[in-house]
């Protein structure tokens, strides 16, 4: 049997923490918490439960989910967000793979709850690789986005059941969390002497929308999916205002 440690990452978690590690009990053979001085109660609600708990300054996402693999004690990693947890199929198809494991690594279908809704078509499956040889995988991208890199060659299995996200709670919480993104990223492109014109400004909005509301299907998920689509191209929107401002204001 291939022994499993999940790992996460957290700040300010206390609405998902609990949750998340109750998720993963039955599957793995210990869970690693890497906190980033979180203000809230998660050290707390993580100090009831069964956890390894490390605190650390934050290094960007991807430093830090290397750092806590890093400490990890057995080979397979379940790499899940604060805010996600397993179904039972989910579970039983983890425990599978710990019995043989037949690939590097495995994708996961997630599944978004988004203002209390599930979104059936927008962002699913939104497969993504959370399971993996620790020899074989390393985190790297940008500071705003991580992506795992697997080293070649690599299988790659897709395991049945669903990854659940809790996404936002709320409206609010959506908006105040693309607008934080989205200056993150037009500092990012700045920084990489990426430009935004006008044209950038209009057709990168209506290009947004249209592609996530027509070809991904939001217009499926009703009035929430037109309202997380329109969000989303929000946040392009400010990307590039915020990048043209600070390509105005670079110096030379």
């Amino acid at each position: 049997m291939t022994g499993i440690s999940a790992v996460i990452i957290t700040l300010n978690e206390e609405k998902n923490i609990g949750d998340c590690i109750d998720s993963l009990k039955e599957v793995v053979d210990e869970i690693i918490v890497v906190d980033s001085w979180s203000s809230d109660n998660t050290l707390a609600i993580c100090s009831q439960r069964d956890v390894r708990f490390f605190r650390t300054d934050w290094i960007g996402y991807a430093e830090t989910k290397n750092y806590a693999n890093s400490l990890a004690a057995f080979p397979l990693i379940l790499s899940i967000d604060a805010d996600e947890v397993l179904t039972k199929d989910l579970k039983a198809s983890i425990l599978s793979v710990k019995l043989n494991p037949e690939y590097d690594c495995y994708k996961l279908n997630r599944r978004s709850n988004y203002c209390g809704h599930w979104m059936r078509h927008l962002w699913y499956p939104d497969s993504k690789i959370r399971l993996f040889f620790k020899d074989k995988a390393l985190w790297g991208g940008s500071s705003v986005h991580e992506e795992l890199k697997m080293e070649s060659p690599y299988s790659v299995g897709l395991l049945k059941g669903e990854l659940l996200h809790y996404t936002f709670r709320n409206i609010s919480e959506h908006l105040a969390t693309t607008y934080k993104y989205a200056i993150l990223k037009a500092i990012q492109a700045n920084s990489e002497g990426k430009h935004a014109r006008l044209s950038k400004i209009v057709l990168g909005f209506m290009s947004k929308f249209f592609s996530e509301y027509l070809f991904k299907k939001g217009f499926m998920d009703g009035y929430y999916g037109f309202i997380a689509c329109g969000i989303s191209a929000f946040g392009t929107f400010v990307q590039q205002v915020e990048l043209r401002e600070l390509n105005k204001n670079k110096p030379g």
